[in-house]
């Protein structure tokens, strides 16, 4: 287990930058090149749309056993995606996650982040994943900007 000191208690991703962030008391603690949906920008407003969602979360659950290497989940849609996207009649979707490489992927490191490729989740390689699993426990918010 990690100890208390090293974990995150909050998190910041910025799209534009391809950087999340996780922090403890307002500091860095460290700091991840990501991959996007391949649709990233703006916010998701509906399911199937490739974007990575904007706003305020929280790390909700987490899968040992997911189609990637580890994830945790983000609790997207919230009340207003849900509404937003119900004015429309569509699905917001969900299962946004941060994730590693899809299993049988891992030897793909780092190269992953040469384009945005996931269905609107956040991914880092294999490596990067566990130390964010370690480190960011359930109830984590996740502050996510264009």
């Amino acid at each position: 287990m990690v100890a208390t000191a090293e974990q995150a208690d909050a998190l910041m991703l910025d799209k534009s930058e391809r950087l999340l962030r996780l922090l403890r008391n307002g500091v860095v603690i460290a700091e991840f090149t990501v991959s996007l949906g391949g649709a990233p920008e703006g916010h998701k407003a509906r399911e199937g749309d490739e974007r990575t969602p904007t706003g305020r979360y929280i790390i909700d659950w987490r899968n040992a056993n997911s189609i990637a290497h580890l994830s945790l989940h983000i609790s997207y849609p919230n009340a207003q995606d849900t509404a937003r996207a119900e004015a429309t009649g569509v699905s917001p979707g969900g299962d946004i996650m941060i994730h590693g490489m899809l299993n049988g992927w891992g030897w793909v490191g780092s190269a992953h982040r040469l384009w945005d490729w996931t269905n609107g989740c956040i991914a880092v390689t294999n490596t990067e994943m566990r130390e964010i699993w370690a480190r960011v426990p359930n109830g984590t918010p996740i502050m996510i900007t264009e």
